[in-house]
């Protein structure tokens, strides 16, 4: 995966291509060290009672859901917090019913009634949620919230929970609904400018936190874990799902500082600091970025599979772009992994180069070794074909800045796309998902569909914006500015075609779909104001606090 974007080409002079060495760069170790090792197996058993009593919460949930069915804002009041408190995962059968009947009866009303504060949250929560969920619900149902002259109407100006729930809506939309694009400016500008008037208001913190980080582009684990303490603070929140919500958070924390545990011991055999001094020693903030693609408990096995995988991608990344290889190198380097066999050329590499093949080829082992198992051992291929795709794209931008070459908008682009890994990454996070982890569904993510595509926009312009805006602005003629206008155009775009692929009917289960849109979610949140992975020891290490070290407060 692109963890770091190279050196522009474009402001470098031609050079030796077989002695030139890139400067090596200095990262900052790892700042959590041995941290997780401290889990230890007297950490592994968790308590009878707590179980027992998770599962006695988790029944009364699931009858309020079922009870809910008969009054329509409530049972969309209880899915939203279920959903945003990081436990819908335990009632997926029953919210699936519920949404469906509401799809229904959301048709046959057309929501006539939308006039007063209560129906402008429930049409806009109603929308957010069943698009959410795949239902193609048209946006005209926003048309009656506008007056004779086709502006938004005056009486919701006032409405902070109903602009705010119609803020979160207007993130789900897709190519050819100006409505809503006209509604996200709308709300923004509302909320931002009644926020000095909420004071002491328990919804004013929310409205902070969603003008920085709106619902749909949201990591589930990390945002549950901030919700937590929203919904506590609000009068109206329900006690039962509130403590259910708090105890499964911190078993699934159990289960990942266990499971990181044993990822750290691996790792460490590595030495990155002794062996690979020029690389990044981010396997815990891998493993952060991992439960952004998911964090279900039944894909632990995917969750620890491409954990492992991206550590070593992340190594690959900083060899072809951060250490001091010449060309000649790297130009073997990604034969031997192309080969992805031990060959005489093998002893031509430098020690630590092969230090890093031999874990490639051990890993994978593992990984087959798991994969024959269930059965499923034709997913690895796909996997092994992603990775060589991507050594290829790196030698590719490694060649190019050895050279001093300067490539079109269209070379630089086209390369970009599969450097910046998504497009791997994709496919590889199959493996481990078990009955989902088809051959079909390994063809349909190879195939790279439209929201893998849109997804890979995300990371690419992430990790090489610079060079992309130089590249455009030297083929097109443009000016910086328009040229990240553009490139701004492009992001928006992307999201709306990810969000348009997750409608019904989909060509695959809706959990295949998230991957890429999820990969995408990983991106902007952590690279909001900088590269929070290479610079990991403030933003993201408060990330990784609030969701794999402190537990929520019972």
């Amino acid at each position: 995966m692109e963890f770091d974007s190279i050196p522009t080409a474009s402001s470098k002079a031609p050079v030796d291509q077989v002695t030139q060495r890139r400067p090596q760069s200095v990262f900052h170790p790892s700042v959590w060290g041995d941290h997780f090792l401290a889990y230890t197996s007297a950490d592994k058993e968790v308590d009878i009672n707590m179980k027992q009593n998770h599962q006695q919460l988790k029944e009364k949930v699931r009858k309020q859901l079922v009870e809910a069915q008969d009054e329509h804002s409530q049972q969309l009041d209880l899915i939203d917090a279920i959903q945003r408190l990081g436990v819908a995962y335990h009632f997926e059968t029953e919210i699936d019913q519920g949404l469906h009947q509401i799809y229904e009866t959301y048709h046959q009303s057309g929501h006539k009634n939308v006039n007063n504060d209560e129906d402008l949250y429930i049409t806009a929560l109603s929308f957010r949620l069943l698009r959410q969920q795949g239902y193609p619900v048209s946006c005209d149902v926003f048309n009656k919230l506008k007056d004779n002259e086709g502006k938004f109407k005056e009486s919701l100006f006032g409405d902070v929970r109903g602009l705010l729930s119609l803020y979160e809506a207007t993130f789900l939309s897709i190519h050819q609904e100006d409505i809503l694009d006209e509604a996200m400016e709308f709300t923004t500008n509302l909320l931002n400018s009644a926020l000095p008037n909420l004071s002491n208001n328990p919804i004013a913190a929310q409205v902070v936190h969603a003008l920085s980080q709106p619902i749909h582009k949201g990591l589930k684990r990390l945002e549950s874990r901030l919700y937590i303490s929203f919904y506590q603070k609000d009068d109206s929140h329900d006690k039962v799902l509130l403590d259910f919500a708090k105890l499964d958070f911190n078993l699934l924390q159990k289960l990942y500082q266990r499971e990181l545990s044993e990822i750290t011991r691996w790792w460490k055999d590595l030495d990155v600091p002794g062996k690979l001094p020029f690389a990044r020693d981010r396997v815990v903030e891998i493993y952060f970025w991992i439960l952004g693609v998911y964090y279900e408990p039944q894909y632990i096995l995917a969750i620890r599979i491409l954990t492992k995988v991206l550590s070593l991608i992340s190594l690959l990344d900083d060899i072809y772009d951060a250490s001091n290889a010449t060309i000649e190198e790297l130009v073997l380097f990604t034969d031997v992994i192309q080969r992805w066999e031990v060959i005489s050329a093998l002893d031509q590499l430098p020690d630590y180069m092969k230090i890093v093949y031999q874990h490639i080829l051990d890993t994978y082992n593992i990984i087959d070794d798991e994969m024959a198992k269930e059965g499923r051992s034709y997913g690895v291929e796909y996997t092994k074909s992603g990775l060589k795709d991507l050594v290829g794209a790196y030698l590719t931008e490694a060649k190019w800045y050895h050279e001093g070459y300067v490539p079109s908008m269209d070379e630089h682009m086209a390369i970009a796309l599969v450097s910046c890994g998504y497009q791997s990454v994709s496919t590889m996070s199959l493996i481990g998902m078990g009955e989902l982890a088809t051959k079909e569904a390994f063809d349909w993510v190879s195939s790279y569909p439209l929201i893998v595509h849109a997804s890979s926009v995300h990371e690419q312009e992430r990790g090489h914006l610079a060079s992309s805006i130089e590249f455009y602005m030297k083929q097109y003629g443009a000016t910086e500015e328009e040229a990240i206008v553009e490139f701004q155009k492009r992001v928006t775009n992307a999201w709306k075609d990810m969000n348009s692929q997750c409608l019904h009917p989909t060509p695959v289960p809706m959990p295949l779909l998230r991957l890429p849109l999820n990969l995408a979610r990983i991106i902007y949140v952590l690279y909001k104001g900088g590269d929070n992975y290479t610079h990991s020891g403030t933003k993201l290490k408060g990330f990784v606090t609030l969701v794999l070290v402190d537990s929520v407060p019972t």
